[in-house]
C-alpha cells in the first residue's frame, strides 16, 4: 500500500470515529433520561392476576389512592423497600390506599418464594408479557406511580425509597 493510500484510509476511519462520536453525543442530549407520564395524566388502565388467581384491574380502584410499584425479585433496591411498603401497606390499607406490587415477568414460583420470605400481604401480580410496563414506560426498577382516586398520575419516582418517603406518598394519595 502507496503512502497515499494510506492516508485516504486513514482519513475514512477517522471520518466513520468522528461521526459515532457525534451521533452518541447527539442521541444523549436529545433523549429523554427518564420518561414518564405527566402528572395530571390518566394512569393506563390493565387487568393482571395476582399470585392467588384474584384478577386485578385499575380501574376498579378508583375512588381509592394507589401505589403502583414495579419491581424485581433479582432487584436487589426493590428488595430493600419491601419491608417498608409492607409496613405502610398495613397502616393505609384501611384508609383508602391501596397496594399494587408489579412483578417484571417472572416465574410465579420465584415470586410466591419472594412473597412468603419478606411476609407480603399486599396483591402481587406478575406482567407476563411486558405489556403493562411498557404502558407505563418503565425502565430502571424499582419505579413507583401514584395514582389518586379519580385515576390520575400524582408523582412517578424510581430508586428505592425509604419507609418514611413512602409514609409521605401514601399520604399524598389517600383520599
Amino acid at each position: 500500500m502507496n503512502k497515499q493510500n494510506r492516508f485516504w484510509m486513514r482519513t475514512i476511519i477517522l471520518a466513520v470515529l468522528v461521526s459515532a462520536v457525534v451521533y452518541v453525543v447527539y442521541s444523549s442530549l436529545t433523549m429523554d433520561k427518564e420518561k414518564s407520564l405527566d402528572k395530571g395524566d390518566a394512569a393506563p388502565n390493565f387487568a393482571l392476576t395476582d399470585l392467588e388467581g384474584m384478577k386485578h384491574v385499575l380501574e376498579d380502584y378508583k375512588g381509592q389512592g394507589v401505589f403502583l410499584n414495579f419491581w424485581g425479585t433479582w432487584c436487589k433496591p426493590c428488595e430493600y423497600e419491601m419491608p417498608y411498603i409492607q409496613n405502610q401497606y398495613e397502616q393505609f390499607e384501611d384508609k383508602g390506599v391501596q397496594v399494587l406490587a408489579v412483578n417484571v415477568n417472572e416465574a410465579e414460583f420465584v415470586v410466591e418464594k419472594f412473597r412468603d420470605r419478606h411476609k407480603l400481604t399486599f396483591p402481587i401480580v406478575i406482567d407476563k408479557n411486558n405489556l403493562v410496563q411498557q404502558n407505563y414506560l418503565i425502565g430502571n426498577l424499582p419505579a413507583t406511580y401514584l395514582i389518586d382516586k379519580d385515576g390520575k398520575v400524582v408523582d412517578y419516582t424510581t430508586g428505592s425509597l425509604t419507609e418514611e418517603r413512602i409514609k409521605l406518598m401514601m399520604e399524598q394519595i389517600q383520599p
